[in-house]
């Protein structure tokens, strides 16, 4: 079977093969565009070349990649320096909406068809004064043009394609492209359009998806500014975190290396690591007292304590009447035990209103005396009477810590099940494919008592349990929950080390978080200035902490 390249013919059709298989496998827009001019221009022997790629907002040429071998000019791409201001976009049409036909490339676009001109100084039908300048300026003599339109599928204008200069292999000389340059150029530019709309249409959908990931965010955001600024802050945490994990020289993290592709996975997860927010009540992620639902029921109790005050003024006055009917003057004793009521009264509203804010951890005796306080009893306006505080009521307000009660905790516990099915059910290709187990793992526990799966640290991923570090710290440290004030970076470290060492975060990972002062990093950018110090490692527990318990994943 003869030789490939002993025939010319097969060489350039094995050559343009080659090039189409490059332009496919090509990634990154930049080297894509680059690799469309210099093959162009290797396939046809030009000295030259410029890529105009169309821009629809403004119909113009925009300059992406400028070459000329023999002057050394190395413009735009990924290779070349950056493009000048003196290279300016050329426009499809003038000012008075006329199309711009004296431009070749312009005209090209406009035309949808191939410009193959042998000497540009011999021709009238284009403006190449630019051309004449440059080449004055340089001592260039530009010669033969050869400009391609790059169309897409539907024949919309992509870009524009412009050889410059065929150097003649014999002599050097410059000379005119021929017509098996030009259909070398226009197959090339058609495999390079098709290649150009996938780049496109792959941007196109990540930039979609990206949109709906934070579209998810902004819905959170709508129902609660608190916790839609922790979906957005969370996913920056996680990601100063990964990056320290993967240069770090520390022989626990020596096998996590992350490339582009494994931090757009990351990112991704971050971002959606609360979805399943998104179907938990307002009034419960919102509850900033006991008492609080749609509305804090504070004030019906309060209406009731209104209520025992007008009955017991009622009472006193009657006595008082019933007294002077007997023709009892002195009524001090009716009036001191009225009073004394009303400052008992007083107390005891005040109380229930202080237990209502969920401020202070609730011990026995303060259990008990909002126990007493309820069984106070207020009659409505059919005459029937009713406790203070009713059952519900009661065991709102008798919450120990914070405000929120078992069955509401177990309410905000489900976004985390949520989260998992609904991530679960997305298609998600080859390349996102362990989004699920990172987003749905950051309340999962070192111990297994964590939720909604009960892993332990060797059945999760080092991502998930980075990200389990940055949504406690967070969460820590943010400025915007209406329930407790901004806390300082030392204290959220200080109570993350205790969870270390209750063997909730994984220490490994504190540690990074902490010696490499990520802490830091995010607090500049996120805290306010009166939240942010440098700590001293020693100071914190969990810095030494190792767990009981095998875990080398």
């Amino acid at each position: 079977m003869p030789n490939k390249s002993a025939n010319p013919a097969l060489a350039i059709l094995d050559k343009l093969n080659d090039i189409g298989i490059a332009l496919s496998a090509e990634k990154d827009t930049d080297s894509l565009l680059e690799l469309i001019l210099v093959s162009a221009k290797s396939l046809t022997g030009a000295d030259g070349g410029t890529l105009y790629l169309f821009n629809e907002q403004d119909h113009t040429l925009e300059f992406k990649i400028v070459r000329t071998d023999s002057l050394g000019i190395k413009l735009g791409g990924k290779t070349g320096a950056p493009i000048n201001e003196n290279f300016r976009p050329l426009r499809l049409y003038l000012e008075d909406g006329t199309p711009n036909r004296q431009m070749i490339a312009a005209c090209a676009a406009l035309t949808s068809a191939t410009i193959n001109i042998p000497d540009a100084y011999e021709v009238t039908d284009f403006d190449f004064s630019g051309t004449r300048k440059f080449d004055q300026h340089t001592g260039y003599r530009s010669k033969s043009f050869l400009t391609v339109p790059m169309l897409n599928h539907e024949n919309d204008i992509m870009a524009v394609l412009q050889l410059l200069n065929k150097i003649d292999e014999d002599d050097n000389s410059v000379i005119a492209f021929s017509e098996q340059d030009q259909k070398l150029a226009e197959s090339l530019a058609s495999q390079a359009a098709v290649a150009l709309t996938n780049k496109r249409l792959i941007d196109e959908l990540q930039s979609l998806f990206d949109s709906f990931i934070k579209l998810i965010a902004t819905a959170i955001d709508e129902k609660s500014p608190h916790t839609g600024n922790h979906c957005r802050r969370v996913p920056e945490a996680t990601m100063m975190l990964a990056e320290a994990a993967s240069v770090s020289t520390n022989e626990y993290f020596k096998q996590f290396k992350m490339d582009e592709t494994d931090r757009y996975e990351l990112k991704v997860a971050s971002w959606l690591h609360d979805c399943g927010k998104i179907t938990t009540p307002v009034h419960v992620i919102e509850k900033s007292t006991k008492l609080e639902t749609i509305h804090d029921r504070i004030e019906l109790v309060s209406a009731r304590f209104e209520i025992i005050r007008r009955d017991m003024e009622i009472s006193m006055l009657k006595q008082r009447l019933a007294a002077v009917e007997k023709g009892e003057t002195d009524h001090s004793s009716i009036i001191n035990n009225y009073q004394l009521l009303m400052q008992s009264l007083s107390e005891d509203h005040a109380y229930v209103k202080k237990c209502n804010t969920g401020g202070e951890f609730m011990g026995d005796e303060q259990v008990a005396r909002v126990e007493s306080i309820a069984e106070l009893q207020w009659t409505d306006f059919d005459g029937n009477s009713n406790p203070l505080i009713n059952k519900d009521e009661l065991k709102n307000l008798t919450v120990r810590k914070g405000t929120i009660t078992a069955e509401e905790r177990e309410i905000i516990n489900n976004h985390m099940v949520l989260t998992i099915r609904m991530l679960e059910q997305l298609p998600f290709p080859k390349h996102l494919r362990r989004v699920p187990e990172y987003a749905g793992g950051h309340h999962e526990r070192m111990d297994g008592k964590g939720y909604p799966k009960g892993l332990t640290r060797d059945e999760m991923s080092i991502p998930a349990r980075i990200m389990a570090v940055a949504d406690v710290f967070e969460a820590l440290t943010s400025t915007d929950r209406p329930y407790k004030k901004p806390m300082p970076v030392k204290q959220a470290l200080t109570i993350m080390g205790r969870m270390v060492e209750e063997n909730h975060l994984d220490p490994d990972i504190f540690r990074l978080f902490v010696q490499d002062k990520v802490y830091l990093q995010y607090a500049y950018k996120f805290l306010q200035p009166e939240q942010i110090e440098e700590v001293n490692p020693k100071d914190l527990p969990g810095m030494t902490y190792i767990l009981p318990f095998s875990a080398s994943r």
